[in-house]
């Protein structure tokens, strides 16, 4: 049977009936699914190997998106996210976006950025153009740290030079540009810059202090698009045109671009969680990239095309790995690696690239069509009947009435759990 991410009814099914599906879906092991299952999946000492002053693991739900389609293939996306409806909305954009075949995505490559700072130089253009001269011997010391990456096609492969004017007077700024291969890369080019460091110093006779990898990986993008057909989004061409005006709106205005961009992020960052890859750098970097311009604007752009159907696109820096890091310490993030399916790192940049699209156009429709709140406090009233103190089905029927009558709070959770016996 051909394999595919449209699972209907998934979300009603039972836990282990979706483990189930995503068991077959991704080839995954009886051992594996066990470890679903497990109620610590991070070992103490594995996480004692991983920071400082370990006390122990907090755990976060990992749900799974369904009806993704990126380049003509099937994906179940896992995803870790305490917030009620990511997951839904995800998948929900993710069916409305097969009408269009699905998100088609690109990227740039693997490259990282090491920046070396030197100050303290009396002639910074002369000293840009002695860094220039030098390129052939900074790529070799650099490329000598990492013998591995070398081996492998990546490495040091060139050098850019600026003159920053700044409040603490003039800086030379050298770029050293590295392509990652499958690794985020961090260690690589910051091991890279500090060997160079000493070297630049005598060159330019200044003072080198920050050595370090920019996390505005501006050369390491990733690139999403979708068509939605109009038809396949209820309310039509009128609710298409809502989405534009809603995008346009954040586009031009900082105050509403925050809230539509951490919408965008409500995809990616579960993925990147899961994945086990640093999601501080990816939302800088995102964030940053926004405000490129000089101004805070949207991640994305929405536009019709000649018959009236939705067009949205996204690019964003990118800078994940498959190799080092809790990428390959965690167990879960192994399997989810796995049920991914991906091999390289550039295919799981676009792929989390796609869901941040995927998870723009959940938000934008709801935004355009009945409100974010319909949905949203749907999901979060099982959140409400637990908190007060609902347990087995009590919980879907404390929601549903709640749900019904709009009032969605603690305290009326409470007074139907008296009506209804408990």
């Amino acid at each position: 049977m051909e394999r595919t991410s449209r699972i209907s009814g998934f979300h009603k099914l039972t836990v282990q009936e979706r483990l189930e599906k995503v068991k077959d879906f991704a080839g995954l092991t009886d051992v594996e699914v066990a470890l679903f299952e497990k109620r610590a999946h991070l070992d103490i000492s594995t996480a004692d190997r991983m920071i400082e002053n370990v006390i122990g693991t907090f755990e976060v739900p990992l749900g799974i998106a369904t009806n993704m389609i990126i380049n003509g293939k099937e994906y179940l996306i896992p995803m870790v996210v305490e917030e009620s409806s990511v997951v839904a909305g995800v998948s929900n954009a993710a069916n409305m976006a097969r009408s269009g075949g699905g998100f088609f995505t690109s990227n740039s490559g693997p490259i990282m950025i090491a920046q070396i700072q030197v100050v303290r130089v009396p002639d910074p253009f002369g000293a840009k153009m002695k860094i220039y001269e030098k390129r052939e011997e900074i790529l070799q010391i650099a490329n000598q740290q990492d013998p591995m990456l070398v081996s492998l096609g990546g490495g040091a492969k060139d050098v850019e030079v600026r003159v920053l004017d700044t409040d603490a007077g003039p800086m030379v700024i050298t770029h050293l540009v590295v392509d990652t291969r499958d690794a985020m890369g961090a260690n690589a080019v910051n091991t890279m810059a500090e060997a160079l460091a000493p070297s630049i110093e005598e060159w330019t006779g200044g003072k080198v202090y920050l050595r370090i990898l920019s996390n505005l990986a501006d050369k390491r993008l990733v690139r999403a698009r979708v068509l939605v057909k109009k038809e396949t989004i209820k309310g039509g061409e009128d609710v298409v045109d809502g989405i534009i005006y809603a995008w346009a709106f954040a586009d031009a205005d900082p105050h509403r671009a925050a809230t539509h961009n951490k919408g965008i992020m409500n995809g990616i960052i579960p993925l990147i969680i899961a994945t086990g890859n640093d999601f501080r750098a990816i939302e800088a970097g995102a964030h940053s990239y926004a405000a490129r311009s000089g101004r805070y604007r949207s991640m994305t752009h929405w536009e019709k095309d000649e018959n009236g159907n939705l067009v949205g696109s996204l690019e964003l820096p990118m800078a994940v790995g498959l190799v080092g890091g809790a990428t390959a310490l965690h167990p879960l993030a192994k399997i989810v690696i796995k049920i991914l399916g991906v091999k390289t790192a550039t295919e799981l940049g676009e792929i989390i690239g796609a869901v941040g699209l995927c998870q723009n156009l959940a938000a934008l429709r709801a935004l355009a069509a009945e409100g974010i709140q319909k949905g949203h406090m749907s999901l979060h009233a099982k959140n409400i009947a637990v908190m007060a103190g609902a347990k087995g089905d009590l919980i879907d029927q404390v929601a549903q009435r709640m749900v019904e009558e709009g009032k969605i709070r603690v305290d009326r959770a409470q007074e139907l759990l008296k009506e209804l016996g408990q």
